[in-house]
């Protein structure tokens, strides 16, 4: 048994199971599942640095509606094997035709031929949401979380939507700041990014921890608003976990935020042996494939790919989730407001209060009653009395 699934069989709800799901786009997928499998299919994807554990409290409430509820680890992630984890690659790969392709790939894998919904959170939300702009047959309803989705970008000029950190003009603006400061989606497409996560002075676990930490609702500092422009002045207001000191790694810059001990204690939704499966997991396995799909967002070649979907928007059923602490929702400004556009069939969007990036985790009961409210309007829904 890999430390891993030891870790994770211990953390978790016991109506959870694990499995592998083997010819899924050329992967073995780990998905962790609860509910009936026969019950419409509602399908999680996590983001970065995650894991399908991220979503351990939301399944069983929502198989209990009525649901069959899987979390697969993403491609790159955890015990999902078969796609390239190195630097110098196709990043083709990594491009977001070829994840929607992993989530239709599963879903065929799991013998069905719809599913009542996508849900995606942080890198997993624009995941979610091409999987319905594209194949809305296939996907009846999306959910994005963290991340809002600004639509397809445009055939020429400069793209900044969903997972993109700005152009090369920008990082310059940013580096000559009188206190100078680079963009962590930049950050993360350098060669020694994962080498420094993967190496961090105060080990894996503790770079967790800071991170989690620093992006959540017990930072207190976590004060979120809308900026007004793409310009380095507008952005060096993000955080430093987004727009980073230009001489500092990212271990290096949540390090100045490391909880202290009786913040620890108090921390009831990151436990330490909850903490203990990502940490274990990164350890295994680095960073390097999340990475890459930053490093993605800015390949020409991805970029194109997307380009053939511009104008196109997402007409099924749809809703936004963030936290009210969360400064994801605004970063890409003017994202949360083009939602509306790219998203004309939204329902709502939600900022849920206590909680930061990692919502879902943070404030799990409010996600899941805004998820079953949501799924409840979806067509085809099984009730629980007919399980």
């Amino acid at each position: 048994m890999s430390r891993h699934t030891a870790a994770s069989a211990d953390a978790l709800d016991p109506r959870i199971r694990s499995r592998m799901v083997e010819g899924v786009n050329g992967l073995t997928v780990r998905i962790l599942e609860a509910g009936d499998a026969s019950a419409p299919l509602v399908l999680l994807l996590h983001g970065f640095p995650e894991l399908a554990y991220s979503w351990r409290k939301v399944m069983s409430p929502l198989a209990e509606a009525g649901y069959y509820v899987v979390a697969p680890d993403q491609r790159g992630y955890g015990c999902t094997t078969g796609g390239s984890t190195a630097y110098d690659i196709d990043l083709r790969e990594y491009g977001m035709l070829n994840l929607v392709r992993d989530v239709v790939g599963l879903v065929a894998a799991l013998g069905r031929e719809s599913v009542a919904a996508v849900v995606g959170h942080d890198f997993g939300s624009p995941v979610a949401a091409y999987s319905a702009l594209i194949r809305p047959e296939l996907f009846r309803a999306a959910v994005m979380m963290s991340g809002p989705f600004a639509g397809p970008p445009p055939l020429s000029g400069e793209y900044r939507g969903s997972g993109a950190a700005g152009s090369s003009s920008i990082a310059d603006a940013l580096a000559a700041l009188p206190r100078p400061r680079k963009h962590y989606q930049l950050y993360y497409c350098t060669r020694e990014a994962n080498a420094d996560m993967s190496n961090a002075p105060q080990g894996v676990h503790d770079f967790l921890r800071a991170y989690y930490h620093h992006k959540s609702a017990d930072w207190n500092q976590n004060q979120p608003h809308p900026l007004a422009s793409w310009t380095a002045s507008e952005l060096a207001k993000l955080p430093t976990y987004y727009v980073m000191d230009l001489d500092e790694d990212m271990p290096t810059t949540v390090s100045h935020e490391m909880p202290r001990a009786a913040e620890l204690a108090a921390c009831d939704w990151l436990t330490e042996s909850e903490l203990a499966v990502y940490a274990g997991e990164y350890e295994r396995t680095g960073f390097q494939a999340g990475l890459n799909w930053y490093r993605a967002t800015r390949d020409p070649l991805c970029v194109s790919q997307l380009q053939l979907f511009h104008g196109r928007t997402i007409d099924v059923p749809t809703m936004f989730i963030g936290g009210a602490s969360d400064w994801g929702v605004y970063q890409s400004p003017g994202a949360f407001e083009r939602m509306l556009t790219a998203c004309p069939g939204m329902t709502g969007r939600h900022l849920v209060s206590g909680a930061g990036h990692w919502v879902q985790q943070e404030q799990p009961e409010a996600v899941v009653e805004l998820l079953r409210d949501f799924l409840a309007t979806v067509p085809n829904r099984r009730r629980p009395e007919q399980a």
